[in-house]
């Protein structure tokens, strides 16, 4: 199995006749997926989606694929190919439309109405190809072919990318429910036909590889569904995916077998199940689903509220009822289902939202207690079989953190892949198949962009590290007023502090040594402010680090007169 090195530079110009496959998201992560084809000099992006920060990522809204390595080359760009409409996989494509808005989007009917709807708020409209299962398009010189395969969304697509250098199969998410609600199964007589044709390298979702066995249905949730449902007392208020039109479906058939009313709560749930709904993916009884103003008039043994929220998200509908935030009270009584996994990394902000919502007296229900999630993605068993099917000459891990890929290439071994053929890479590591072999040839910028508010890309590492310093250990500031031709301090020093748990009062010891510390700089001739600045920063730092083994931000202002 052949790894990526970290010092890998960048990658020589494509061998004529070579297929270059360069991940921009997605692999060592859980979502942000990208993945960039070239032949030709012409270029083919699969999925563009966004990655959701985590704690030590604060005031950050979205993290971006970096763009830098195609932003020269967006007039090569032939089009971009949605596999589904998961944010992970769709919600990158208004930012990279912003620099080329003329790039064609290719995808199935319910992910390009997502994220046409998404484009609309950033007042972009998209140049669309509507495909559908078995349908084969030539994109510039990628002869592409869709084939069903099932996930947590509809109409979910992998697709196949035939070039001169050989084919590529790329899987998108995806499982095999062999009952799925929808009846439209994984087409595993397609991928037994792409492999008789030869399958040169396949790029295969590594999510589950960890977990054994096979994904149950997810219809098995129905149940335990009803169950909760016929024991609820008062309200029920579900949170799920804004875009897990098959949960929701359950939710909607379970609340009309049980009399109960639904209403949708959040712009973006409100916005999808309409899109599910007036598309007939969605299939919603007359009177069912009602505005959530109008819940004030019903019994709560009659409501069921729809929200997103379920992976702990700060300004989602759930965790602000459960900090008391939202005009939707929890009382004693509700119950509260989380229909959905737990995000790798969001542990700690979903257990409180949990504990929130329980300590109002909420029974919440949860994968953890009950069976109210099923994934979307193949488990080791499923993959497995997926390889005896597929038989690929080379493999290419890809959608995982790094447990989740080497987990993967396992289980391409255990199928006869050879291992000289199986390639671990990482984002920016560009993988070339030439005359039939998949090799790691370089690697290009990568790393992570940042959206924060209107602001994309502004924010980096430096000021990341400088929010977490504040959010950890507070702000010092220092103000000196200083004669400018003497040096001299004629105002001052001034301390405040702000979040570092230490009184204003216990800088009176510190102040005297500051003053000496300017006093002893200016008789050396020293009265340059950015200096100062940094005797004071020195100083001060010192004294608090010695004093209370803290290191909070350090802020000293020095102004002249």
């Amino acid at each position: 199995m052949s790894h990526p090195h970290p010092e890998l530079g960048p990658p020589p110009q494509l061998p004529e006749g070579g297929l270059r496959v360069t991940p921009l998201g997605g692999l060592g992560e859980i979502g942000r997926n990208m993945t960039v084809f070239e032949y030709g000099g012409r270029l083919l992006i699969v999925d563009c989606g966004v990655l959701f920060p985590e704690e030590e990522q604060p005031g950050i809204d979205l993290i971006l694929p970096d763009f830098s390595s195609v932003r020269d080359r967006l007039d090569d760009i032939e089009g971009i190919v949605l596999t589904h409409g998961h944010e992970d996989h769709i919600g990158g494509v208004p930012f990279l439309l912003r620099e080329k808005p003329d790039i064609p989007l290719i995808g199935s009917k319910l992910t390009l109405a997502l994220i046409e709807a998404k484009l609309q708020e950033h007042r972009i409209r998209p140049y669309t190809l509507q495909v559908a299962e078995g349908q084969r398009e030539r994109i510039g010189p990628f002869d592409c072919e869709f084939i069903a395969v099932n996930h947590s969304i509809p109409d979910a697509l992998a697709v196949a990318i035939r070039t001169p250098a050989g084919m590529a199969v790329h899987t998108g998410d995806f499982k095999m429910d062999q009952l799925p609600l929808d009846n439209r199964l994984t087409d595993l007589h397609a991928f037994a036909r792409l492999s008789e044709e030869g399958i040169d390298l396949l790029l295969a979702d590594s999510t589950n590889a960890e977990v054994p066995g096979f994904v149950p249905p997810e219809r098995d949730i129905s149940n335990v569904l009803r169950q909760v449902f016929a024991g609820a007392r008062k309200r029920i208020i579900v949170a799920s995916f804004a875009s897990h039109v098959h949960r929701i479906q359950q939710i909607l058939d379970a609340a009309h077998e049980y009399g109960r009313r639904v209403a949708f709560v959040g712009r973006s749930m409100v916005r999808n199940m309409g899109i599910a709904r007036d598309l007939g993916y969605l299939k919603v009884p007359p009177g069912l689903v009602v505005d959530v103003k109008t819940l004030d008039d019903l019994p709560d043994s009659e409501v069921v509220l729809v929200c997103t929220g379920s992976q702990g998200e700060p300004m989602a509908a759930l965790s602000r009822m459960a900090n008391r935030d939202h005009q939707i009270r929890i009382v004693d009584g509700d119950t509260v289902i989380l229909a959905s996994s737990l995000i790798p990394g969001n542990e700690n902000a979903v257990y409180r939202v949990i504990n929130g919502l329980t300590r109002w007296g909420a029974n919440v229900v949860h994968k953890g207690n009950a069976k109210v999630h099923v994934s979307g993605h193949a488990s080791a068993g499923e993959l497995l079989y997926f390889y005896n099917i597929c038989r690929p000459k080379n493999l290419m891990p890809v959608h995982g953190e790094w447990r989740h890929l080497r987990a993967n290439a396992e289980l391409g071994a255990l199928t006869g892949v050879p291992h000289d053929r199986i390639v671990i890479a990482e984002d920016g590591v560009a993988v070339d198949l030439v005359e039939g072999k998949a090799k790691i040839s370089g690697k290009v910028q990568a790393g992570y962009v940042y959206v924060d508010g209107l602001s994309v890309g502004d924010v980096g590492e430096p000021a990341l590290k400088d929010r977490k310093i504040l959010g950890d250990e507070g702000i010092i500031s220092v103000f000196v007023v200083m004669d400018s031709s003497t040096g001299k301090i004629t105002g001052g020093p001034h301390v405040q502090a702000r979040g570092s748990g230490i009184e204003d009062s216990a800088f009176g010891e510190v102040i005297p040594k500051i003053t000496e510390t300017l006093e002893r700089s200016a008789q050396d001739g020293v009265v340059e402010p950015h200096q100062m600045q940094q005797l004071i920063r020195r100083t001060l730092g010192k004294w608090v680090s010695d004093t209370y083994r803290r290191r909070p931000m350090i802020l000293p202002v020095v102004v002249e007169v």
